[in-house]
């Protein structure tokens, strides 16, 4: 066991022999980190929170209460292997959230970048691959194997099918199933998850140029109403495209695929 002399762990907290305590870490009432756990310098885990397995958690991130981050995966064909879970940087893991470690056959790490909110009860699965400044809100869902881009957020009661990608920027309405792959920047929205149009809300935000924002709505009309197939749309929208984040939609399109795409209604 190595902890940090600077880190304040409370007397009714179990630390299990071999886990890494940071400086300034402190560990609340009752919580549990087990052998393998790694912490990083300021995080802070609140009362009765579990954090177990092979997992690391980024420097200045909070876990709050109740939430089990570590676990084995939820997965049949989980056999035992030495798994990881990677947390990032200056995240809020709020009150039970569950996130679980990886499998052989996903890669081996479920991973979650830096600066997200993961809002109470939401659920991260074995192998999802997380980006930076993702909101998941309350009772949402990844499935396994999921892999979510920079700034994205799932709002609550959402449930994202095994495998989906949702691309960088893309919006998630409240109580929406998520079954077929998400192009950048879009908003989806509806029970079984409609591509509804773009976040404009979300560029506008961000301060992405005007110039680019047009360029985004006239390639969403070319998506939606061209000739051919979808990959067709994007692979000539390529051809012509000068912007930047409108490459980055063509790109995500014409990337291998386990799930197909939600297509503009």
């Amino acid at each position: 066991m190595a902890i940090d002399v600077t880190a304040q762990i409370h007397p009714s907290a179990v630390v299990e022999d071999g886990a890494t305590i940071g400086p300034n870490v402190r560990v609340g009432p009752f919580a549990l980190i087990g052998a393998g756990v790694v912490l990083g310098a300021g995080v802070d885990i609140r009362n009765h929170a579990s954090v177990t397995g092979l997992t690391e958690i980024g420097e200045d991130s909070v876990v709050f209460p109740y939430a089990c981050l570590g676990e084995i995966p939820q997965d049949l064909k989980f056999a035992g292997e030495e798994t990881r879970l990677i947390i990032g940087k200056r995240n809020r893991i709020r009150e039970h959230v569950t996130a679980n470690t990886g499998t052989a056959g996903g890669g081996g790490v479920t991973r979650i970048g830096d600066d997200c909110l993961v809002m109470a009860g939401a659920h991260v699965a074995h192998d999802c691959q997380v980006g930076n400044r993702v909101v998941m809100v309350n009772n949402s869902a990844l499935a396994g194997h999921c892999v979510i881009g920079d700034d994205v957020i799932i709002g609550g009661l959402c449930g994202v099918h095994q495998f989906v990608r949702i691309g960088r920027g893309a919006i998630i309405g409240a109580v929406t199933m998520v079954t077929s792959d998400v192009i950048p920047h879009a908003l989806v929205q509806a029970p079984r998850g409609e591509l509804d149009g773009l976040n404009l809300v979300g560029l506008k935000r961000k301060g992405v140029d005007r110039r680019d924002i047009t360029a985004l709505r006239a390639a969403f009309q070319m998506l939606k109403q061209g000739e051919g197939a979808f990959q067709d749309r994007a692979r000539r929208l390529g051809e012509e495209t000068v912007s930047d984040p409108v490459r980055e939609i063509v790109d995500f399109v014409l990337a291998p695929s386990d799930r197909g795409y939600l297509t503009p209604r």
